[in-house]
């Protein structure tokens, strides 16, 4: 039997390994001939020696892709150590998971699988529901779909809509009229389309109101032809505003609704529509909906570990409540 010790040294093994080890066990799965035991930042390895190498060359492009990409998902570890493997050059993704290409050749693609499931179902369906954790690309993969689609002339407006509903801070306690009270509220919105679009373009088409960001408030009484539109923090809306805004879907429009079920602002958590309006609707053909967890996350490192804290802590909380009920009853 061989030996082989890998030396982990350029980033968290944690970041590589997942969450209580998940990812490590998805990779002793995948080689299930061999012993692979991980503490701290070294990785032993025994059993034949050919299967050792083969492992070690897809554990090196597996580290070289996360320090490229800065990711890491179910996804990736199956198409690094499954059969065919691949090389760091080569993200997890088919030519096809390219969604738009955005400013400076930036190219835009869905990176996660739960990203191309949206991706995939956008095209057979005209009302999306995309709901799961911060930082999974669920808002940025819908805006790039609708930049697509105003690019390919597929609509002819693109319209991105959030309930006014602040996270600790009055709108009224910020300065300026109304415009400038919403635009830092909407921001993220912005953000995402000048990834996308030119700033002299994104300009001229907000003049011209062919992109348009507003409050939820201002979509009542509207018919929405020929537009792209999604409602973004859907959780912060009651079922009527759901019912609201999905009953302004005009001919040839697509809509997405997007949410965090775990950071409701609203006063009262329980008025949030979303998950009702998803259950009430989603037997209706037409409409899908697609659940991103904490593995779909794509921003800094530290996110999945911040998401997984806190509901470590709802868990347990609610553990807490459920046991009080019951001792009081």
């Amino acid at each position: 039997m061989t030996e082989k010790t890998i030396y982990i040294d350029e980033v968290d093994p944690r970041e590589l390994f997942g969450a209580q080890d998940t990812y490590l066990e998805m990779i002793r799965e995948q080689y299930p001939a061999l012993r692979i035991v991980a503490r701290g930042s070294k990785m032993k390895v025994m059993g034949e020696e050919r299967l050792i190498e083969q492992f070690v060359k897809r554990f090196e492009q597996f580290e070289a892709y996360y320090d490229k990409y800065g990711h890491v998902s179910k996804e990736v570890i199956r198409q690094c150590f499954g059969t065919a493997g691949m090389s760091a050059d080569e993200p997890p993704t088919h030519e096809g998971d390219v969604i738009v290409y955005g400013n400076n050749g930036n190219v835009i693609r869905a990176r996660t699988a739960n990203q191309r499931r949206l991706v995939d179902l956008f095209e057979k369906n005209d009302l999306l529901f995309a709901v799961g954790p911060a930082g999974s690309g669920k808002t940025y993969t819908a805006i790039a779909l609708a930049v697509r689609a105003l690019k390919e002339k597929q609509v002819r407006r693109v319209i991105l809509t959030r309930p006014a509903v602040e996270a600790g801070e009055k709108l009224g306690f910020l300065p300026g009229d109304m415009k400038e009270k919403l635009d830092p509220y909407l921001q993220p919105l912005y953000d995402a389309l000048n990834d996308m679009i030119p700033a002299a373009k994104l300009s001229k088409y907000m003049e011209e109101g062919t992109v348009q960001i507003a409050p939820l408030a201002y979509m009542r009484g509207r018919t929405l032809d020929n537009a792209f539109v999604i409602l973004d923090e859907a959780q912060n809306t009651t079922l009527s505003q759901i019912k609201m805004f999905l009953t302004r879907m005009g001919r040839n429009a697509k809509f997405i609704v997007t949410g965090d079920v775990t950071q409701i602002d609203l006063p009262k958590a329980g008025d949030s529509g979303l998950m009702r309006a998803m259950k009430m609707l989603g037997s209706i053909q037409g409409i899908a909906s697609v659940e991103f967890d904490k593995g779909d996350i794509v921003r800094h490192p530290l996110v999945k570990h911040i998401v997984e804290a806190f509901e470590k802590r709802a868990t347990m909380e609610d553990a807490l409540k459920n046991r009080e009920t019951k001792n009081n009853n």
